[in-house]
């Protein structure tokens, strides 16, 4: 069965949630003209965002981290979203030298090691990436819901980041079923990695499909502590800090399951 087979189940009052969601996209495009961005992921989320700036003909520049390690299915929609809408996507790599001293010191592997490297690996493949894609801008858009972890339930629709700009999420609160409901009804393209059981799609030795019953995000980083999902990309540093929190890698992951599908 396809993901939409699986999951389209619109929750109530989903039409009224899509008409909301346009409308704070279209006071964001209106607010920060010229200077906002909506920062995808390629992921359901930011497909369906990407079909709401294009379906209503806002004013946001779409852009993308083409990290080096993506699978080929997450990369190919950047072509897909530029044939499909007619629009063009920006896209950020990290910087080549960057890369090729951190896997000739660490290794392709590194990710596995421990979570300083792996935290190291993020920062150069997608947060330096990232802060080029911001540089001129006043404002980005991300697919973050509420839904997708204990980490991101308490995601405002609006909220300023860290080096003082407007970040936008506006499917906030919508759920999973809304997210496939919406694909299904529009025809949005989407990752069919989707479709293996993968609703959080990141790099391609840091993304497995889940099992039934697990979290959302638990593909992701699956062998580090629970807790603690995210790539530094959406988390607040503290006062003085850059970067996430440390997650600790967990106790009852085995090791020979490290970098291993399950």
């Amino acid at each position: 069965m396809s993901a939409i087979d699986l999951y389209a189940r619109p929750s109530a009052g989903h039409a009224q949630r899509v008409e909301d969601t346009v409308g704070r996209l279209r006071a964001a495009a209106a607010l920060h003209a010229g200077r906002i961005v909506q920062a995808t992921s390629l992921g359901v989320e930011d497909m369906v965002i990407t079909d709401l700036i294009a379906r209503h003909k806002l004013p946001i520049a779409i852009g993308t981290l083409e990290t080096g390690k993506l699978h080929a299915q997450t990369s190919g929609l950047i072509g897909t979203i530029e044939k499909h809408y007619g629009l063009t996507v920006e896209v950020y790599r990290p910087i080549a030298d960057a890369v090729i001293q951190f896997v000739r010191l660490n290794g392709e592997d590194a990710m596995y090691k421990s979570i300083p490297q792996r935290k190291e690996c993020c920062g150069i493949r997608k947060l330096e990436p990232l802060s080029r894609m911001l540089a001129d801008r006043g404002a980005w858009i991300t697919g973050m819901r509420r839904e997708q972890s204990g980490n991101r339930a308490d995601v405002p629709f609006e909220e300023t980041d860290d080096k003082g700009r407007a970040k936008f999420s506006p499917l906030a609160d919508w759920t999973w079923g809304d997210v496939w409901h919406y694909v299904s009804e529009h025809k949005v393209p989407y990752n069919p990695l989707h479709d293996e059981f993968m609703p959080s799609i990141g790099c391609e030795p840091c993304t497995r499909a889940i099992a039934v019953g697990e979290d959302f995000r638990a593909g992701r980083w699956w062998w580090e502590d629970e807790s603690q999902k995210e790539c530094g990309l959406h988390v607040h540093a503290p006062a003085g800090e850059a970067g996430d929190s440390d997650p600790v890698v967990s106790a009852t992951a085995p090791v020979s399951m490290i970098g291993q599908p399950r």
